[in-house]
This record gives structure tokens, sequence and C-alpha cells, in this order.
């Protein structure tokens, strides 16, 4: 199986996942890299069959560990990311040194291609810490290794997300919806599937390529995107703009829990689009455009937050 073995690390989220099934499906043997392998080992081994998936439990900073896992692999892919910081992993760890760490050991055993997850928009996110250190890891990536391919997704969706699926939570449970900057910020949001069908695809294709901005079809104000879910979950509410002083103060309070729904940087991230930028290729330029279209796809898991769940039915007067 020269060239068709994958180290993954990130590979329990609903990229991992998702890419898992994909590349197991098509004969690529992967090793996936886990920090608790009680939690996560049942999720990731039930996602190909048995022998194409190998887990090895280790702190990603172990480099001790983690550097004789690539003598056997011919492909890294890197889809860890955090969107707050903790005590116990800041954006500089996480989104600076450890791809740097990845770029040295693909370096020294003459990687084929290292792929890594990065996030659309983060030229333009200037005061952002978030965008600001997801562009320095870039940077070291590319310096330490020329063959990575860097993959920019706007926000990804699918029914494992912490993206509709929280906001459908909220949106259920809220009879006012709070709205930063009147909902104007632009998203291109891309289900899980097409992103992992782009990454199946370079990796396939062996196709080189620096900086890939990767988009759905739609673009879609926050508004727009929170009426398109309430429709969905057959829900009313009143969505309210909140002017910015406000906002930041509601973002320094929810900060304070263990897990934010919006914190400060946050906050900053939204004053700007989530857009292609025109200055990479997308996906489209490289032959794979997304296929799924947003409201159909969120459609087939939404019913989780309708009265009567999965009996429910849907609304035909809209």
């Amino acid at each position: 199986m020269k060239g068709k073995n994958c180290l993954i690390f990130g590979g329990s989220g609903q990229i991992g996942r998702h890419l898992i099934r994909k590349l197991t499906k098509n004969d690529y043997k992967v090793t996936v890299v886990t920090r608790n392998i009680h939690q996560k080992g049942h999720i990731i081994k039930t996602q190909g069959n048995a022998g194409y998936i190998d887990i090895v439990e280790s702190n990603i900073f172990n480099e001790a560990k983690i550097k004789s896992l690539f003598e056997r692999a011919d492909i890294c892919i890197n889809l860890v990311g955090i969107l707050y910081e903790k005590k116990t992993s800041s954006f500089k760890n996480i989104h600076i040194i450890f791809p740097s760490l990845l770029a040295k050991l693909s370096k020294q055993n003459n990687l084929r291609h290292l792929i890594h997850l990065s996030a659309l928009g983060i030229n333009e996110a200037i005061d952002s810490d978030y965008a600001k250190s997801k562009l320095e890891g870039e940077k070291e990536l590319l310096k330490n290794f020329p063959l990575t391919t860097i993959l920019r997704p706007s926000v990804v969706y699918s029914t494992d997300d912490n993206f509709t699926t929280n906001f459908m939570t909220l949106l259920n449970r809220l009879p006012v919806f709070p709205l930063y900057y009147n909902g104007q910020t632009k998203f291109m949001p891309i289900h899980s599937s097409d992103l992992v069908d782009i990454i199946y695809n370079i990796i396939s294709k062996n196709i080189n390529s620096h900086i890939i901005e990767c988009v759905g079809n739609e673009t879609l104000t926050l508004k727009e995107i929170i009426e398109k879910l309430l429709n969905l979950i057959d829900k009313r509410r009143i969505l309210l703009p909140v002017p910015l002083f406000f906002g930041k103060l509601s973002a320094k309070f929810f900060q304070l829990f263990p897990k934010p729904l919006i914190t400060e940087d946050q906050l900053r991230l939204l004053k700007y689009n989530n857009v292609v930028s025109g200055k990479y290729k997308t996906n489209s330029d490289i032959g794979f455009p997304a296929k799924c279209l947003f409201e159909k796809e969120v459609e087939k898991y939404c019913y989780m937050w309708r009265e009567g769940g999965q009996f429910s039915k849907k609304n035909v007067s809209k």
C-alpha cells in the first residue's frame, strides 16, 4: 500500500470522522492520534473496516512518540484547531507550535504531502488573536515544509457540527436571539462531506497548491442563516440587533464559561466577511466545487429541534 498510509491528527471531530470513512473506503490505511483513547477510541474505530485504522494515544506535543509515526506515513493531515483558548490549550500552542512541529517531522521523513486545515478570512481579521495565530501557523508550515497544502474553509456544517446544532438549540430555547453587527456578516458554509471530498481528491490526485479556499456554493449572511434555521425547526423568534457595547459585555460574560457561546475574540471575527478573497485558488478552481446546499442538508437532521422530534411533519405552507 505504498503511498496510502495517512497519519491524521484531529480524527475524532466531524471532519475527521467523515475523512476516515472516505479514506478507508478507498483502501487507504489511517493512523489516528488521540489524547484519550478511552473517550475517542470507539468513535474512531467504527469509521472503517478492521485493519484499516490504527489508533495511537499520545499528547500531540510528545515529539518522541509521534516521531515514530511519521516513519510509517506517506501523508500527514492536521485537523487540530480551537475556537477559544483554555488553560490547557492556547492559540499559540495549537495553531503555531504544533503545525511547525508537524512540518519539521514531515520534512525529516520525506513525506509526500502535508495537508493542514486553517480558516477562511484570516488575512483580513487583523485584530483577532485566533486569526493571527492561524496565519502565523501557515507561515511556519510553508517555511518548514513547502509541500504543505493549506485549506481555508468557511464555516463547516453537518449533523455533528458545533455551528448549526448550537444555533438550533439556542433558537429552540430563547424567545429573543441577538444579532451582532446586524447579522450582516457573510459566510459561504461548506458541508463536511464536500470538504472531505476536496481533501480526498487532493490526496488521490496528488494536487499541490499552497493555499486553497474551500467554500460552499451559496453566500449567506448570518441573519439569513438564522432565518433558514428558524424556518427548518418551525419556530418564530425575535431577531434583535445588539449594539456593539452590549455585545462586548455579553462576550466578556460568556467567555467565563468552560464552553463559551461567544468570546470577545469571536466577536471581533464577526466584523469580517467569511467569503473568498480572490487572492487564492478555490475548491472550484481545482475542479471540486461544493455540491451540498445549506438548507437541504440541514433539513436532514433539523427534526431533532422541532416539536415532535423525528415524528414532526414538515410545514408545507412555507
